[in-house]
């Protein structure tokens, strides 16, 4: 009878340490809402990201964003990203638009703001990060709704 070659016992619980890691990584991506972690440990390096599909937005018609270009949707609008008044998300996160639930939002579309004022809370890894505004003008566009996973760099508002 034929012996099968066996792992060193040292590979086996390198092996197990190392399924462990990743089961504890994905669980801490589901406890702060992370779509990716990575992680550098005695010369290993190990990622762990989840897919995360994001559905398109259907444009607005034309004649419901020039009646209400407030109620214009984001994919009606040109690239937001581009646009000279758009606040970026500075980290990965949950965006809240209030202080707490059932609150009054921080910000309203036609709002008035000063440069510091809080336009949103990011909060990422159980801390809640203010969301100061960099300019003052009026809030033309959320782009987020409240409880809203967002990445870095993701537009937040628009303040023209």
């Amino acid at each position: 009878m034929a012996r099968q070659p066996q792992e060193p016992a040292s590979d086996k619980a390198k092996t197990g340490d190392e399924r462990d890691l990743v089961r504890d990584l994905a669980a801490l991506l589901d406890e702060t809402n992370l779509s990716e972690i990575e992680i550098e440990r005695a010369g290993l390096r190990v990622r762990v990201a989840r897919n995360i599909t994001v559905a398109a937005a259907v444009p607005a018609p034309v004649h419901a964003a020039i009646a209400a270009p407030q109620a214009a949707s984001v994919a009606a609008t040109t690239d937001v990203a581009k646009h000279p008044g758009m606040v970026p998300s500075p980290m990965v996160g949950t965006a809240y638009l209030a202080p707490e639930p059932g609150a009054r939002p921080f910000i309203d579309v036609g709002s008035k703001v000063k440069a510091g004022d809080t336009l949103i809370i990011v909060e990422a890894m159980k801390t809640m990060n203010q969301i100061p505004s960099p300019r003052g003008g009026t809030v033309t566009q959320i782009l987020v709704e409240d409880g809203q996973p967002v990445e870095f760099g993701e537009p937040l508002v628009i303040i023209e």
